[in-house]
């Protein structure tokens, strides 16, 4: 007797109505299968069947009788093709034959998906072929989707019914889960076990209670069948659509978000700010445990905590005042929901003995991975609950329950009160566990539906952990019902979605609908990858795709012309950029002759100016090769360089969490003996080409520090050591040992006598002037509406870039912003030449000859020499200047 397997690996029939399976393509010549599969034609008289076992255990013997279950239905293989309509989101499929099934009735069907099931495959009597299905189809047509009961009723599906819990008007409580495919579910209130009744046109399980129940906690015990166990099991489990929770995430809390016990008046009586238009959005991207795990100013316990943001003594936070008074509008906070992956008791946490070594040393970093498991740190992509707020940045004592959203609530406030708005980092796109794993949730509940999986039923995994497959009814309306409950409930003011190209276009538009009124700014990673890739089971989130949303992409664009070459390069000294030396300064690294390298730095210039005017599809520039192209025609490797239609659905940036940081970027393109005045022009001029743009500006955290995480490339898990910013500008974080083993052993013979070149080290003089200049170009993007026009159709009349095409000198941008009576309102020019440049620039008549008060007053005192004068402008080497009417 041979078991039929129908977990993972073992499922490539997909169940995708009542009506409807899909099957693989295969022929039975094809020599990948089995020698059994592969039947002489003549012989062939091909049939298939759908079998169920309540409990688990179909099997066949050699005979090919099956055993442990029932016939459920033949099913009849269908001459014509699956269609579009029928496969909509599951493209990857169109291959797969259809086969039908006869009517059966909805007791019948849903009683077979509470257990087995399998597709066997059949030639005459003999056993070709078994299957397990992938049911996330069959489960949304069923329960998922509104359907009409009657001509005069309609039955309201899952997918718009009332979920999670609920405190009622009455003060009582309502707790709910969806779980179609379980046998039972019982709540667990307190350790009590409180039965619930299942809806059976939604498969939502139901339970009532009284408001005694306010504050309590609880589980779901779920009773379901588990196909990579092939059996019936009982899954304790927190509910997914918890809003609070215990320490450690080990019981739900019901948790009344309208409760004034967990407002507290820093977020309660304090607006939040609004931008007139998300054009003006200037973003600084910030973890919670960076801000002030280092700072010594704070308690001890106020350290790395939400509630670190509203102390008064925190450096960090008046850091963050001062550069909202200079122009900045909001901070973007890594992962706050709720992370599988950090010990929340501090009792359990683990700080690492970092010993005194060397700035190159090995010691430092081995210090750190060796606990890194254990320690209070990672960036936070590793989502458990995404209703719930993280409990290892609350304080001690403030972890359980609504404690922990008041301290949530009071970083929001204190932001607010600063004048800026808030974003939260979102992670929709995978869960940090499936299966059976004890903090897998979505997949202990309904088996196989909550994840993307490949043709035989395997999570897919391009997202480094357990992708979500948010095509499914169920897991769009979770995404779209975390970023409400965040927005509504407490406040936030935008979303970054992370790896949003794994998503839907139509589910990124969800979260726009469900945002509307809010003034909520929606932005993510367009990155096109995975099982995705190329639109291969639907329209993505993807640059490009996502024309008149107003949602916006990250633009690789700027930053790798910026830097030079790709994040790709095997050495980044092999390319330099606009901002690193690109054609100005000798790179023995770089194979091009002088001349590629001017055409290159031309084609990097293109590049920028069109970025800083939108990154428009249908921008008009003329380039560096003499045609005049739309952005959507000048390419970016072999793809279009513009993939916006507004100014908003493109945000540049030229340093971010991931990756190195700006100031380590220069350390690896830059000559060793660059001098620090140099590398902070560069870090400034870099800087400028995405605080002066049209499109939202983007900087990371410390950039204007000219932070470093000596030199990591990843430092998701590095620990507090590389990655703690020091507001008092002292340590700019160069220098702290060789970054780790796991991500940088390969660079680490390049990489160590950088960092033990003392001359790379700025001092805290350097690093103030660092950051005085960065404020000078937030004042400058705010102190006129012209470089925030908002809308495409202004950007087209009022924008251009005169001096640029193949004659353009090299490394000299100069846009023109015009007024609305079409005089030159603003004139920027960037130089990321050493030397200065003096240049007459036609097409200025009636242009603002006055250097910006803002540069003038300012911290750079290089820049003040620039001058325009009878239509020639001079200007500094490495330098931005502004020109504005006096």
């Amino acid at each position: 007797m041979q078991s039929i397997l129908t977990g993972p690996g073992h499922q490539y029939a997909h169940f995708l109505t009542p009506e409807l399976i899909a099957w693989p393509a295969h022929t039975d010549s094809d020599p990948a299968r089995s020698p059994a599969e592969r039947v002489d034609p003549a012989e062939r008289l091909e049939h298939f069947e759908l079998w169920h076992s309540p409990t688990g255990g179909l099997a066949h013997d050699d005979a090919g009788r099956v055993h442990g279950g029932e016939l459920l239905a033949p099913l009849t293989p269908r001459s014509t093709p699956l269609t579009g309509e029928e496969i909509p989101d599951r493209r990857h499929l169109a291959a797969h034959r259809a086969l039908t099934l006869p009517p059966l009735d909805r007791d019948t069907l849903t009683a077979a998906l509470t257990g087995q099931l399998a597709v066997i495959r059949r030639s005459g009597e003999r056993l070709l072929e078994t299957s397990g299905l992938q049911i996330p189809g069959v489960l949304d047509a069923l329960y998922a989707a509104d359907t009409a009961a009657t001509d005069t009723a309609a039955t309201t599906g899952a997918a718009h019914a009332t979920l999670g819990p609920r405190r009622l008007p009455d003060g009582t409580w309502e707790v709910s889960v969806w779980a179609p495919t379980a046998k039972t579910v019982t709540l667990l209130l307190e350790d009590a076990p409180q039965p619930m009744r299942r809806e059976e046109s939604t498969g939502i399980w139901r339970v009532t209670g009284p408001a005694t129940w306010t504050d309590a906690r609880y589980l779901f015990d779920v009773e379901v069948y588990v196909p990579a166990e092939g059996r019936i099991v009982t899954n304790r489990v927190t509910d997914p659509y918890s809003v609070s929770l215990t320490v450690d995430s080990e019981h739900s809390v019901l948790v009344d978000l309208e409760d004034p016990r967990w407002a507290p008046a820093i977020w309660a009586d304090t607006p939040a700010p609004r931008c007139e238009r998300p054009a003006q959005q200037t973003i600084y991207e910030l973890h919670v445990r960076d801000f002030s795990g280092g700072d010594d100013a704070l308690p001890s316990g106020f350290r790395g905590t939400y509630a670190a943001f509203a102390h008064p003594d925190s450096r960090g936070a008046a850091h963050l005042r001062d550069l909202a008074q200079a122009g900045l509008t909001t901070v973007h906070l890594l992962p706050t929901y709720d992370i599988a992956t950090i010990p929340e008791r501090r009792s359990e946490q683990v700080i690492p003995a970092i010993p005194d070594a060397g700035p190159a040393s090995t010691q430092q970093q081995a210090a750190v991975l060796a606990v890194k498991d254990r320690d209070p740190y990672n960036w936070g992509y590793d989502p458990f609950h995404y209703l719930a707020p993280e409990g290892s940045y609350a304080r001690e004592g403030h972890q359980d329950g609504g404690a922990r959203i008041a301290e949530f609530r009071t970083m929001v406030g204190a932001l607010h009160a600063m004048g800026l708005q808030v974003v939260l980092d979102v992670v929709f796109n995978h869960t940090a566990y499936d299966g059976q794993h004890p903090r897998s949730v979505l997949d202990r509940i309904v088996p196989g539906y909550y994840h993307r999986l490949d043709l035989d039923g395997t999570v897919e995994s391009s997202t480094c952990t357990s992708n979500t497959a948010s095509e499914h009814a169920m897991m769009h309306r979770l995404l779209v019902d975390g970023v409400t409950l965040w927005a509504r409930a407490h406040r936030v003011d935008g979303f970054r979605f992370d790896l949003m190209g794994h998503h839907r276009r139509s589910d990124l538009e969800a979260v726009r609908e469900a945002l509307a009124g809010t003034g909520a700014y929606v932005y993510g990673e367009g990155w096109d990858f995975g099982e995705v890739q190329g639109g291969a089971r639907f329209h993505q989130a993807i640059q490009g795709n996502l024309d008149g949303t107003s949602i916006g992409s990250f633009n690789d664009r700027i930053r790798d012309a910026v830097h030079g070459g790709s994040l790709m390069d095997p050495d980044v000294r092999m390319h330099r950029g606009f901002a690193t030396g690109l054609f100005h300064t000798p790179n023995p690294a770089d194979p091009r002759t002088t001349e590629e390298q001017r055409a290159a730095l031309l084609h990097a210039t293109d590049l920028i100016r069109l970025s800083l005017a939108g990154n428009l599809k249908d921008y008009r520039l003329l380039t560096s090769t003499g045609q005049v192209l739309r952005g959507e025609e000048l390419l970016y490797g072999t793809a279009p360089a513009a993939f916006g239609s507004r100014p908003e659905e493109t945000v540049n940036y030229v340093d971010a969490h991931d990756n190195e940081t700006l100031f380590d970027t220069f350390v690896g393109k830059l000559a060793q003996d660059t001098p620090m005045a140099e590398r902070i022009r560069r870090n400034t001029l870099a800087l400028a080409t995405v605080a002066l743009g049209q499109s939202p500006a983007f900087w990371a955290a410390g950039t204007d520090l000219l932070r470093s995480k000596s030199l990591d490339t990843d430092s998701y898990d590095s620990g507090d050591r590389v990655n703690l910013i020091d507001w008092t500008m002292q340590d700019n974080g160069f220098g702290r040992g060789l970054p780790s083993a796991e991500r940088n052993e390969h660079l680490w013979e390049r990489q160590a006598p950088m960092l033990e070149n003392p001359s790379t080290r700025p001092t805290p003089e350097h690093i103030a002037h660092a950051a005085a200049m960065a404020r000078d170009l937030l004042r400058l993007r705010h102190s006129s509406e012209l470089f925030t026009l908002g809308k495409a159709a202004l950007i087209h009349e009022r924008v251009s870039f005169p001096n640029a095409g193949p004659e353009a000198t090299p490394g000299l941008l100069i846009m023109r912003i015009d007024e609305a009576d079409a005089r030159p309102g603003v004139l920027v020019v960037l130089n990321a030449s050493p030397e200065a440049v003096t240049e007459r620039v036609e097409e200025t008549q009636g242009a603002p000859t006055v250097l910006s008060p803002i540069q003038q007053d300012g911290a750079d005192d290089v820049v003040k020499t620039a001058r325009w004068a009878d239509g020639t402008v001079h200007v500094p080497g490495l330098t931005a200047a502004v020109f504005m009417r006096g």
